[in-house]
């Protein structure tokens, strides 16, 4: 399973723009020793979020599943707010972002990225 996406998903995900703020579901399940590196990267990438508007909303590890499919083994989730599609392209798009994405796909097994809409309720 990719856990990083590619360009032809980064122009889907600007194509199907409703336009308005997004927040972005990240479901990860980390590699044995991945744990460290994304921590790193979650420290590191402050700044970037912070250039484009964006603010970590929820973070933490998974526990206990009530409702699940089979399988399911996810570690950790992670919700992030962004003001738009664009800005979030626009941090991803960033070389000096790029130099430390190695970081999070080294620490990730598997990995949703998924982008939400608010219902605005």
């Amino acid at each position: 399973m990719a856990v990083d996406p590619t360009g032809a998903d980064l122009k889907r995900f600007l194509s199907e723009d409703p336009g308005g703020g997004v927040v972005m579901l990240n479901l990860l399940q980390f590699r044995p020793d991945g744990v460290a590196s994304y921590r790193e990267y979650s420290e590191r990438i402050v700044p970037f979020l912070a250039k484009v508007g964006g603010e970590v909303v929820y973070a933490g590890n998974l526990s206990t599943a009530l409702v699940a499919p089979d399988g399911w083994a996810w570690d950790a989730v992670l919700l992030v707010r962004y003001p738009s599609r664009e800005a979030f392209s626009q941090m991803v798009a960033d070389p000096d972002y790029q130099q430390i994405t190695g970081l999070r796909t080294a620490a990730l097994d598997e990995a949703v990225l998924q982008a939400g809409i608010p219902w605005g309720v």
